[in-house]
């Protein structure tokens, strides 16, 4: 449609009609062959009307209800504007690729593009106009339980592999009936939520909010994403639903957004209990003020908006601003001309689980597993007989992780089917063990778990945290295994050495027992459809371990937050790290460092870093740095390395990190192999914020390593003129 009829289309409408549009409602609120609302809401709106002039969505199951939403809705709404159906498509929708958490261990856009693009063809057929993704909140606390929602502590990983997922799944043009908007989250620091509690307060500096968590939400912006959803949280005593600066000022001032920003469910409503308003209402006028166009659930907008504009309060012409955002949306999306978009039911059961969907899950939960310790048993031989498969994990079916669809797990490859099907002739015996929850105290499994161990060739052992324990609302304050896990562990591992300890969890556990006794320790995350399948493969060299980790893993909770690009003090605790100096910054209880760094894993094969070289000693601003590694595969098998550039500025007007990544890639070498890596880095990399918030870079000596964080092996240094 044209941008004039768009316009005529606008000023046809009544200011009820305009509101409407900036109603979303949840589609489990209706009986989908009358559009009765039910529930709780069902008692306060008037059903007729918000069923004629809604403008969203959200929470469909197939294409088939996404039709019948849309139908019914345009036979009821005289101006026939669709409606914009949204859905949280996080790691996949019926073919689910690994938690985001576990893709930022994979250290590869194009995995992510992949994923992403076999996510957008579902979606799209399902009936999708909208994903609630990416997320790319910077989260550094695993208390947190979305911290397996995003990609990495480290901006630069959740900056590429979230503006990856945009163009992967928008395409070129929005109008084609398989490309879907995205709608970045949670804008802004929702990671950064005090004591790592869920909804929290974030408080920080502006030059930290620039610095470490605003560049995500930017780089997804710039690669064309077309909403925006604030954060729950309040940052520095505002709520972002309703902060003006953040979204007026920064995200449609700064950045030159011009997509719609929507709410989180019942964000608007919420702003009552967070204290900043007085009644709903209230919170109504104060989420319009500061740019939000559309109210999610709470219908604090259906009630109320168009009283505000009624008493002057709001401008009739701020609620024409947001229509028009989100009319704007749906012609781009093609929904005037083709309101059913890509709903197919043929192209659901085509493209849903289909075996080049399969085989990419099954390709990122390989490469996003990480070896974290291997004493040489793994992988194991194609000779093992006998398989004993521990631990309660061992046949659990929710290996998908928060935000799989409901009913994935039926879905799931277990363990048991991945190892039979690529070990035909063996015996697997299967033994639980324990329970993984908090109140299993139950320990009558583990003398025969441990008896089957012993008579095994081979042990699996699987442990972790039930699906449940991590994502929205899965704060913990304790990061141990739950139940009596470790005790099943000491039992297995004494009973036969060559156990491979696996691990199932949607966020960094502390390990530090496992990671002295478990012969070989194993990250899976969670791994999604191809679960059974990756693992086999990985465990008996199908697959070579690949991942590296996107976040630390702690020793202890006591050591959060713990930023690997952590600043220096005045009083730095000097090397080694593994007891206390008087006077510095450290505990006495414990090492600084993180029991496994940032950037850590192992492979079946080995890999040498035999140079760094810069083309240059000095550059200008207008000039260019080729930084080039080389590499070699020392070890007997073909493997993937994710190689990886630090930057350290040692002398600057602000403090800066001790090490800050500023680029990888990866690359994959056959045994004897070397190769070459180049890097081109340009001055916008070696910037920073200021003291007064200001992006700058400064002249002067800069250092550039590789290896990973903590371990840095080959360092150059350059002068910034």
């Amino acid at each position: 449609m044209e941008e004039r009829k768009l316009q005529d289309l606008l000023e046809s409408m009544t200011l009820e009609e305009k509101v409407g549009q900036l109603v979303q409602c949840n589609a489990g609120q209706f009986i989908a062959n009358t559009m009765e609302i039910t529930g709780p809401d069902g008692e306060m709106l008037p059903t007729e009307d918000l069923c004629r002039v809604m403008g969203s969505v959200l929470t469909f199951e197939n294409a088939q209800q996404a039709k019948a939403l849309q139908e019914m809705h345009l036979t009821a709404d005289p101006k026939k504007i669709p409606l914009l159906l949204m859905l949280d498509v996080i790691h996949g929708l019926r073919t689910t690729y690994p938690i985001p958490l576990a893709m930022g261990c994979s250290f590869d856009d194009d995995l992510m593009t992949a994923c992403a693009d076999m996510a957008r063809k579902e979606s799209a057929a399902c009936g999708v106009h909208v994903t609630f993704n990416p997320m790319v909140d910077t989260a550094r606390d695993a208390r947190w339980g979305r911290i397996m929602e995003t990609n990495s502590e480290e901006v630069l990983i959740n900056s590429r592999m979230g503006a990856a997922y945009v163009r992967a799944t928008q395409g070129e043009n929005l109008a084609e009936k398989d490309s879907v908007a995205c709608c970045v989250k949670h804008y802004a620091a929702y990671g950064a939520g005090e004591a790592g509690r869920d909804y929290n307060t974030v408080d920080v500096s502006e030059r930290t909010l620039r610095e470490t968590y605003l560049p995500a939400y930017r780089a997804c912006v710039e690669a064309g994403a077309r909403l925006v959803m604030p954060s729950f949280n309040a940052l520095n005593g505002i709520p972002s639903v309703a902060n003006r600066w953040l979204m007026n000022d920064v995200l449609r001032g700064e950045w030159g957004f011009d997509g719609v920003v929507i709410s989180d469910y019942n964000a608007v409503g919420e702003l009552v209990p967070h204290g900043v308003a007085k009644d709903l209402k209230d919170a109504a006028r104060l989420a319009m003020e500061a740019g939000c166009d559309i109210d999610m659930v709470k219908n604090a907008y259906y009630l109320y908006l168009a009283d505000l504009v009624k008493e002057g309060i709001i401008q009739e012409e701020t609620v024409d601003a947001a229509v028009m955002r989100v009319l704007k949306l749906k012609n781009e999306l093609g929904l005037f001309e083709n309101p059913l978009h890509g709903a197919d039911e043929e192209a659901e059961k085509r493209l849903y689980l289909c075996e080049e969907h399969r085989a990419i899950a099954r390709r990122a939960a390989e490469e996003t597993a990480v070896l974290l310790k291997n004493d040489g048993i793994l992988p194991f031989s194609g000779e093992v007989k006998r398989i004993a498969l521990i631990g309660p994990f061992a046949e659990e079916t929710r290996l998908n992780g928060f935000w799989s669809r409901p009913g994935a797990e039926k879905d799931t490859v277990t363990i048991p089917e991945g190892i039979r099907a690529l070990m035909p002739d063996a015996e697997v015996i299967i033994e639980k063990g324990c329970g993984a929850e908090f109140a299993d105290t139950d320990r009558s499994g583990i003398a025969p778990a441990a008896e089957a161990a012993r008579k095994a060739d081979v042990v699996i052992l699987t442990l972790g945290e039930p699906e449940n324990y991590s994502g929205e609302g899965r704060s913990r304050a304790e990061l141990t295994l739950p139940g009596p896990q470790i005790e099943l562990a000491r039992r297995v591992i004494e009973a036969n050495p060559r156990t491979a300890v696996v691990l199932f969890n949607g966020r960094p556990l502390v390990l530090e027992e496992l990671a002295e006794t478990a012969p070989a320790l194993l990250e899976m995350w969670y791994p999604g459809t191809e679960a059974g399948n990756a693992l086999a493969r990985l465990l008996w060299g199908k697959a070579n371990p690949c991942g590296k980790l996107s976040v630390g893993l702690p020793r202890s909770v006591g050591q959060y937050p713990m930023p690997y690009n952590r600043m220096n003090t005045g009083r730095p605790k000097p090397p080694p790290d593994n007891r206390p100096v008087p006077f510095s910054s450290c505990y006495l209880d414990m090492p600084n460092l993180p029991l496994y760094s940032f950037g850590y894993g192992l492979s079946y094969t080995t890999f040498a870093y035999e140079k760094l070289t810069l083309d240059r000693r000095s550059m200008t601003g207008e000039e260019t740095l080729k930084v080039t590694v080389t590499v070699k595969n020392t070890g007997k098998l073909p493997g993937k390395e994710a190689v990886q550039l630090y930057l350290r500025d040692p002398v600057a007007s602000v403090v800066r990190p001790v090490q800050q990544l500023i680029d990888y890639r990866k690359i994959e070498l056959q045994p004897g192999e070397s190769r070459d890596v180049e890097f081109t880095i340009s001055e916008k990399q070696l910037r920073f914020i200021d003291f007064n918030c200001r992006e700058v870079s400064e002249a002067g000596e800069l250092q550039i390593s590789t290896g990973y964080a903590d371990h840095l092996i080959l360092t150059e240094s350059f002068v910034l003129k």
